[in-house]
């Protein structure tokens, strides 16, 4: 078994890193699903977001303004307090995820994708959290893959994403530069990773590279006679 952390800033790449890796056999666990699923009505965490925030993130349809949430988190300085409530389920059913693929195939290579890694760590230590899981990625992770490329290339890619053009694509670039800013820099998250893949240049350089990364992680798997986990 092998636990892998897929992470890079908004607009790295890290969701096209993932589908390759998907596609050569990986087991991926995306974080932003398990999110988007953990803040449905009837869940924990939509009732302490609502509770947080007050009705006005709530949709007309019963569900959560996830534009006008994400306003007022970035917009007013609350990133941390939504993150608090996020990030632990997050994780605790990633874990979960993590424990059924690794019970049908002991050999997987299980790999969530997650852009807040790191970010979640420095979070939870901020709020005085040092010993709990959400703080320790180390317990959660062998191996770590950061997709890395320059700020204004993800701004451009994700401006594209929301908005191929028009008026609404200069908003789009100015929200990606205010969420890069909540964001830990490549600088920073790159030494700490066993594997960095830069995304600067073409698809086809991107995938040469993942096809290496993919070699080492299915050897590091199959290995017998000691185990990779690190709890």
């Amino acid at each position: 078994m092998l636990r892998v952390g897929l992470t890079g800033g908004l607009g790295s790449g890290k969701s096209t890193v993932a589908a390759l890796l998907r596609s050569s056999g990986a087991q991926v666990i995306e974080a932003d699903a398990l999110g988007r699923m953990l803040m449905e009505p009837g869940q924990a965490v939509f009732s302490n977001i609502v509770e947080r925030f007050g009705p006005e993130v709530v949709a007309a349809d019963g569900r959560l303004d996830r534009a006008r949430l994400a306003q007022i988190a970035f917009g007013l300085g609350r990133v941390q307090e939504l993150n608090a409530i996020v990030h632990p389920a997050t994780i605790a059913l990633q874990r979960e995820k993590m424990a059924e693929i690794f019970a049908r195939d002991p050999r997987a290579v299980a790999v969530v994708e997650s852009a807040l890694i790191f970010e979640a760590v420095r979070d939870a230590r901020a709020r005085g959290e040092e010993e709990s899981l959400v703080a320790e990625w180390r317990r959660r992770f062998d191996r770590i893959v950061v997709v890395t490329a320059p700020d204004e290339l993800k701004v451009a890619r994700y401006a594209a994403r929301v908005s191929p053009s028009g008026p609404k694509r200069e908003a789009a670039a100015a929200e990606a530069r205010v969420r890069l800013k909540h964001q830990i820099p490549d600088a920073e998250k790159a030494p700490q990773a066993d594997y960095v893949l830069e995304n600067a240049g073409s698809l086809q350089a991107l995938e040469a590279q993942v096809r290496v990364l993919w070699e080492r992680l299915e050897a590091e798997s199959n290995k017998t006679g000691q185990s990779l986990s690190l709890e």
